[in-house]
């Protein structure tokens, strides 16, 4: 074999290790990952669990004058008294991403044909990045998850919740109207969170597919999330197990 042809047999041979490594490296990462899918909005655990999540705004409780702080914990009391499930409420403060919005004004800059707008944009987007060097600039996300397990539906009989739960695995990847049915049960006490939470004057969203996929990502990996951006969910080949 001459020297080319070995070299050239010898990269292709280093990158197909390579990619056998990475590939092993995600199978592992996923194996370990309690998720098993996320899909029509919804995440389904491993163990045959589901969860939807609200993105919530927030109150400056101490801007409120006392009759209306009294109201809220009013409120706020009888919406936990409401609920017959568990509840998570999470916080989330992660380092803001400025360089996207520093590159627009760039972009605008560029663009603007009045010398006089051009300069202010300069000088605007040179005190952010001044602003952003002296310390890190930190956004707050206000979540609430809400949980759906099988064996907490008490409207089916005790066996057939825990039928489902022998094998939840199967039940959620075979059996689709299982997972509609679960998630249906989910819906309603969507449904029933948002009303409370809206009654406390709160702004409440549900997240799609596409934004839990980022919430979970930007979870298990602060630093990575912030250079590098996930695509849209219709760029993502799916593989089936």
């Amino acid at each position: 074999m001459c020297p080319a042809k070995s070299l050239k047999y010898y990269k292709s041979l280093m990158k197909n290790e390579r990619a056998i490594k990475n590939k092993a490296t995600i199978q592992t990462t996923q194996k370990n990952l309690p998720i098993a899918e996320i899909k029509n909005d919804t995440i389904i655990f491993k163990d045959g669990t589901l969860r939807a999540i609200f993105m919530v705004s927030s109150i400056n409780f101490a801007l409120k004058n006392e009759d209306e702080q009294e109201a809220l914990v009013n409120n706020y009391v009888a919406f936990l008294n409401s609920l017959d499930h568990p509840l998570q409420v999470v916080i989330q403060s992660r380092q803001l991403n400025i360089a996207p919005y520093l590159n627009n004004l760039l972009q605008r800059e560029r663009e603007q044909p009045n010398e006089l707008l051009r300069m202010q944009i300069a000088d605007y987007r040179s005190f952010i990045g001044e602003l952003v060097s002296l310390g890190k600039i930190m956004s707050k996300n206000f979540f609430v998850v809400v949980p759906y397990n099988p064996l907490s539906n008490k409207k089916r009989s005790f066996f057939a919740r825990f039928k489902d739960v022998v094998n939840p695995a199967n039940v959620v990847k075979l059996k689709e109207k299982v997972f509609l049915r679960r998630k249906h049960d989910l819906d309603l006490r969507m449904r029933h969170v948002e009303t409370g939470l809206r009654g406390m004057g709160l702004e409440v969203a549900r997240l799609d597919t596409q934004s839990l996929i980022e919430v979970i990502y930007s979870t298990y990996n602060p630093d990575i999330a912030m250079s590098e951006s996930l695509s849209q969910l219709s760029d993502y080949q799916i593989e089936n197990n």
